[in-house]
């Protein structure tokens, strides 16, 4: 997985933070995917990523931080972790993090 990715965040009035990033899809594609985590703070949010196997993700700036659409999404969602392919086709729903780290078969 490539550490420098596009993304950013935004602080919610609780204190939480929502990151959103956009990665390379993990497995032998070339496609993006869109990672919402909704944490505590940012640091609690990669560490979330690196312990799903996502060892190289940081977060510089906040060039694209999550919309309010997808900052809904993953408030709404019981795991705070979400994904879907980038750029984002509006008829594409959100997706647990689990499938997307499912091992191809």
């Amino acid at each position: 997985m490539i550490g420098m990715s596009a993304g950013g965040f935004n602080r919610l009035p609780n204190g939480s933070v929502v990151v959103a990033l956009t990665l390379p899809r993990p497995g032998p594609t070339d496609t993006k995917v869109r990672i919402l985590v909704h944490a505590a703070n940012r640091a609690r949010a990669l560490t979330r990523l690196r312990n799903l196997g996502l060892r190289a993700v940081y977060l510089r700036g906040n060039t694209e931080p999550p919309t309010p659409d997808e900052i809904t999404a993953v408030l709404h969602h019981p795991d705070g972790l979400l994904w879907r392919a980038a750029p984002e086709s509006r008829q594409e729903l959100w997706h647990p993090i689990r499938s997307l780290m499912r091992p191809a078969s």
